[in-house]
């Protein structure tokens, strides 16, 4: 590792240190310090280490093969501990925090997935603030005592190269925008209400039987190509509702209880809302 000393008003000096006899693949700023007094680590992980995070206190580590692993650091005994990890093996490509409690990652396959540390992880923290029961405590397979929780899964259908937490609009909410090897850029934006999402999903079904794709394949079989699609709604299927004719939008529209003009209207008011 390179490293840049300033000596009073002399020039800087560039000095190597190594790290160990392990090859470094991720590197993030985390609590600077010197080398001196740098953490304990350990090289442990079940395949490779792809990149790393982290927010206050918490790191967030991904593997080339098997998911996320969270990891906290003990300041007393300076030793980094995983305490929880995904149940689900993913090849990550990449990963964003969306909060403190909640990452989003992307993955070699072309699924997106949502993970959330349980509410009990929290408690953990404070019950055991010198990580004893996670360092000893070893749950299925040598993983974590703690394991995520997935909020939701969409597949793409394509190899995700980068994911972002971010407003497009001046003023306008934050989105999770993703990025593909194709070229491709989309973005997950959440609902506003209730009753909001509840129209969208029956809209959403009804455009499964009413405009099937032109290849004939399964719609929901498509989004749910290696894991079940969960908590989340296809937003291009539902922006082919302009493209059908006269007649099917206002059959559909009369099952949903509205009409065809309100239900374009809020499509493109959830456009507008986040990107355009």
């Amino acid at each position: 590792m390179w490293g840049y000393l300033r000596g009073g008003r002399g020039p800087s000096e560039a000095r190597w240190r190594p790290w160990g006899e392990c090859r470094p693949v991720a590197l993030i700023s985390f609590r600077s310090g010197t080398p001196e007094t740098r953490p304990l680590f350990d090289n442990h992980f079940p395949v490779a280490i792809a990149g790393m995070t982290s927010m206050g206190q918490r790191i967030v580590a991904w593997d080339v093969q098997e998911s996320v692993h969270f990891i906290r650091y003990k300041r007393r005994d300076n030793q980094l501990v995983v305490f929880c990890d995904d149940t689900t093996p993913r090849y990550v490509t990449s990963l964003t925090m969306l909060d403190y409690q909640s990452v989003a990652i992307g993955d070699k396959f072309g699924s997106i997935a949502i993970l959330r540390l349980p509410q009990r992880v929290n408690e953990d923290v404070h019950e055991d603030p010198l990580g004893t029961r996670a360092l000893w405590e070893r749950g299925y397979l040598n993983g974590a005592s703690q394991k995520a929780d997935l909020q939701a899964v969409f597949y793409v259908g394509d190899l995700i190269t980068t994911l972002q937490k971010t407003s497009l609009v001046p003023g306008a909410g934050e989105a999770l925008v993703y990025s593909t090897i194709g070229g491709q850029i989309g973005m997950l934006v959440p609902f506003m209400s209730r009753e909001e999402h509840d129209l969208l999903q029956n809209l959403e079904m009804h455009m499964r039987v009413e405009f099937p794709p032109l290849c004939g394949r399964d719609h929901l079989a498509f989004r749910s190509y290696y894991h079940p699609c969960k908590s989340v709604i296809d937003g291009d299927l539902c922006e082919q509702f302009s493209l059908m004719d006269a007649t099917k939008q206002k059959t559909v529209a009369a099952e949903l209880g509205k009409k065809p003009n309100e239900l374009l209207k809020k499509l493109e008011d959830i456009r507008t809302r986040f990107a355009f």
